[in-house]
């Protein structure tokens, strides 16, 4: 099994820009892609901004920032991007028509050993390992945000996933500082299994009007040790993405349990999607 050292992370938006950090801070190579340069230079700007914010706390150094700096390659060049890629991890929006396209692209430009990985935290792995002539090389890498501060990647193994493959993601994890917990292909894994029907009950709460936001997210950091509250928790994550994980729940079980909350459809429809927007069940400058 030989160790990676080139990584192409596909995206820069919060997940995407938080993968390539971690591992340009941990010696990779890494090529950033995205659709446009704005975007790219946004997310330049965003890793060299937590950067800074690393040296302030004294856990890196001037010299630290500029050879991660230094380890990022940006492009617009999906093909291109990928060519000589060991791993490739795929970090867009959670649309599963968007995802098998670049999942099929990557397949086609990649050398025949790379590994192909997916940041989802709800999409079946499955699926995408079937739209790829590779599926034995097709795993999940769902890292948490924010990525540079977050310890857990969960390791979602498609029906198809070699055990080689399993190994050499987990050892990629270990070698950027995360702790890999493996999981098997079942819609939302466990992470947004167990969390999104808790988030929608939060939200349920308040739309049946039992207490106001503010209430809720109190009595679940006070009383349950929860350090946010689940719907500070939702504006932070993106009650859209939310409302995305809670359809693929309901329409991978079809259980009525895992039904999205009303307040939450109308929300996401209203715009208001946590702090991006400026207006979730809180208000944001």
């Amino acid at each position: 099994m030989t160790t990676p050292k080139h990584i192409a992370v596909i995206g820069g938006g919060t997940m995407g820009n938080g993968i390539a950090h971690v591992f340009a801070q941990n010696g990779f190579h890494v090529t950033l892609i995205d659709v446009k340069q704005e975007l790219l230079d946004r997310a330049l700007n965003t890793i060299a901004g937590n950067l800074d914010r690393q040296i302030k706390k004294g856990t890196l150094t001037d010299a630290d920032k500029t050879q991660t700096l230094s380890n990022l390659t940006p492009t617009t060049d999906l093909a291109g991007g990928v060519k000589s890629a060991d791993v490739i991890i795929e970090a867009v929006n959670e649309n599963t028509e968007l995802k098998k396209s670049i999942f099929r692209t990557v397949d086609e430009h990649a050398k025949p050993e790379a590994t192909i990985c997916s940041n989802t935290s709800s999409i079946s792995l499955t699926e995408l390992a079937a739209a790829t002539k590779r599926p034995d090389k097709v795993i999940g890498m769902h890292f948490m945000n924010p990525v540079p501060v977050m310890k857990l990647v969960e390791i979602v193994r498609a029906i198809q996933t070699s055990d080689e493959t399993h190994r050499l993601v987990e050892e990629t994890a270990k070698a950027i500082g995360k702790v890999p917990v493996t999981v098997n292909d079942y819609p939302g894994f466990i992470s947004n299994r167990v969390l999104m029907p808790m988030i929608n009950e939060a939200i349920q709460c308040v739309y049946e009007n039992v207490a106001t936001p503010e209430a809720i997210d109190e009595i679940m950091k006070l009383g349950m040790a929860h350090p946010m509250g689940p719907l500070t928790l939702a504006d932070f994550i993106g009650l859209d993405v939310c409302l995305a994980i809670m359809n693929v729940l309901h329409d991978g079980f079809n259980d009525s349990k895992y039904r999205p909350s009303p307040l939450l459809k109308n929300m996401v429809a209203a715009g208001y999607l946590g702090r991006k927007s400026g207006r979730g069940f809180y208000k944001y400058d």
